[in-house]
């Protein structure tokens, strides 16, 4: 598995209308999508903290391909949808350990 995150900072004032727009996003762009086995957005519990997007992928080539998609470059375009929202961005990724995973 490969996991994506990206911190999303969005004044108080714009975050209903960027969870809004980016569950249309989720909707319209993410259906289908080879590999991707769940999307998430994690909403701040307090003003100062940014939104989280988790996106879990099969393989890191995976996620790659949808970044180089035009669906991606689509869903993000600057002056549409969630993009004009956002004051500031921060994107992550990472490899689980198996071994430090625990399920219940």
């Amino acid at each position: 598995m490969f996991v994506a995150t990206n911190r999303l900072f969005v004044p108080a004032e714009r975050a209903e209308e960027f969870e809004a727009h980016f569950r249309e996003n989720m909707r319209t762009f993410l259906p289908g999508v080879p590999g991707l086995r769940r999307s998430t957005l994690l909403r701040p519990t307090r003003p100062d903290q940014p939104y989280v997007s988790v996106n879990e992928f099969d393989t890191e080539e995976d996620f790659k391909a949808w970044v180089a998609s035009a669906s991606f470059k689509e869903a993000h375009r600057r002056n549409a949808g969630i993009a004009r929202h956002v004051t500031g961005n921060a994107v992550e990724t990472f490899q689980p350990s198996e071994d430090l995973v625990l399920t219940r």
